[in-house]
Formats: structure tokens, C-alpha cells, sequence
């Protein structure tokens, strides 16, 4: 089976993202019966779901999960709902600005994740690694290529698994900030992703 992963680029003025550090970790990863496809993101409301869109053209994956960064808390986040809403707090890397826009204008209000979202938490738990469900990705890129990923997949009719994963920042990120904020060692969170890929591709098989 194929599984696209996909990571950001650094944003916000970051030297890093950890999502795009997990991506490059796990370009030559290898799960039994899985073929992974990796692309790391533009953080550009413009640029990113086009890459998106051709790459889920090229591939016709199997499944789909797409990773960010967000600095609020030490877990490896499942989200769940992704809102038709682009309200951003800072400029993306394109120069854009959004504010209370539309993803899509006749698009629907919020799409759900399809994830295996309890049993990947579970999945992660049961092996030490810090996680949680998590209600919504926010309102900025994170969002937007969530709602864009999974609006492909239901104008398709696909049934597949498809959603979103924010990862913690990484200590040497958080000990560039005033406040120190939570963070993730890479190698945790490479562990986690792996396991929610094998989780992933478990399901698909079965």
C-alpha cells in the first residue's frame, strides 16, 4: 500500500519545522508492506495545496497524513475536524494575510478526519509516547491543508484514512523563546510516526 507524508517548511521565523525534520527522518524508512512518498510542504496558503493536489494526483495513495508544528503542549495531537475558515495570526511565507476567509466559498463548514484517531492515540500511549486527541488545527496552514486534503478526498468518493498531526517543537526551538514552552526529541517523535503509520497501513490492510 501507498501512504503519502507530508511536512512543512520552516514558518514564523523558525530555522526549523519540526515536521519537516521528521519527513526527511523517515525518507528511507521502511514498513512492511508500506510505500511512503514524502514532500515537504511551502507554508503558503497559494503554493501549498497545489503541491498537495499534484502529488496526490501522481500517487493515488492508500492513505494520507499530513504534519505540522504547533508550540502549545508536549504531545504528538490527532486532530480531528478541519474548519472552511483561514484566519491567520501571521503572514504565511508567501506574504498572504488571510483573515475570516473561506478555504473554499461554497465548500463545507468543517470536514472530520479519517483517521483511526482513538486507536492511534491508544497506539502511541501503549509505547510511551506522549498523545492526545485534539479538536481542531487551528486556522492557519495547518488547517488549511487538513480541509484541502480531506475536501480532495471526499470530491473523489474516496475511502480512505486521511488527517492531520501537529508535533510538539523541538528543545532547540523551545530554548529560543523568553518562556520555555513543552517540547519533543526527534527521535520520539520519528518513533511516533512510525507507529501511526504502521497503525495506518494495520487498518487498510484489514
Amino acid at each position: 500500500m501507498k501512504i503519502v507524508l507530508t511536512g512543512f517548511e520552516p514558518f514564523g521565523g523558525e530555522s526549523c519545522n519540526p515536521s519537516e525534520k521528521v519527513v526527511e527522518a523517515l525518507v528511507e524508512c521502511q514498513l512492511p508492506g508500506v510505500e511512503l512518498i514524502t514532500a515537504v510542504l511551502p507554508v503558503d496558503s497559494v503554493q501549498a495545496p497545489r503541491h498537495l493536489w499534484a502529488l496526490l494526483q501522481q500517487t493515488a495513495p492508500d492513505a494520507v497524513l499530513c504534519l505540522g508544528q504547533a508550540g502549545r503542549d508536549p504531545f504528538i495531537a490527532i486532530e480531528r475536524v478541519a474548519l472552511n475558515l483561514m484566519d491567520f495570526r501571521i503572514a504565511d511565507n508567501g506574504g498572504h494575510q488571510r483573515e475570516d476567509e473561506l478555504i473554499r466559498l461554497h465548500g463545507p463548514t468543517a470536514y472530520f478526519a479519517t483517521l483511526p484517531a482513538r486507536e492511534i492515540v491508544a497506539a502511541l500511549q501503549t509505547n510511551g509516547v506522549p498523545a492526545k486527541l485534539s479538536l481542531s488545527a487551528g486556522a492557519f496552514l495547518c488547517n488549511q491543508i487538513m480541509y484541502e486534503l480531506l475536501d480532495y478526498v471526499a470530491e473523489r468518493g474516496d475511502q480512505i484514512p486521511a488527517g492531520f498531526i501537529h508535533l510538539p517543537l523541538l528543545p532547540e526551538q523551545a530554548a529560543q523563546r523568553q518562556i520555555i514552552p513543552p517540547s519533543m526529541q526527534l527521535e520520539t517523535m520519528v518513533q511516533g510516526i512510525c507507529i501511526i503509520l504502521q497503525t495506518i497501513a494495520t487498518q487498510v490492510s484489514a
